[in-house]
């Protein structure tokens, strides 16, 4: 692939993708949407989110790996308890990430 591919490939998905939100945003006002519509795109973000980092909390290596030697998995763990506890989103991410680096440090200390 040449350089000038990858710019055109690049250049057409920025076309595409701000196509598609300057229509919907330029319609926003004129379009009223259902009360139940708009509490349920509240939950779309947490979606989203849990859909990509689910597997990569559970597939690592490329199997599944559900097991205390799973620095990822302890993370999360940690940071599930912690959203649910305090519901503080950088307190949570802070100490899934501090939880997941001192996980991954002790399991290639004990190996």
């Amino acid at each position: 692939m040449s350089l000038l591919d990858s710019v055109l490939i690049i250049f057409g998905m920025f076309v595409v993708t701000f196509g598609v939100r300057f229509v919907l945003f330029a319609r926003a006002h004129k379009v009223v949407m259902p009360v139940f519509v708009e509490r349920a795109l509240k939950f779309v973000p947490v979606a989203v989110l849990t859909a990509i980092i689910i597997p990569m909390i559970f597939m690592t290596d490329n199997q599944m790996n559900v097991s205390i030697s799973n620095p990822w998995l302890i993370g999360g763990l940690a940071a599930f308890v912690i959203g649910i506890w305090r519901q503080h989103q950088l307190l949570t991410i802070f100490v899934g990430v501090v939880v997941f680096f001192i996980a991954k440090y002790m399991i290639l200390l004990l190996l």
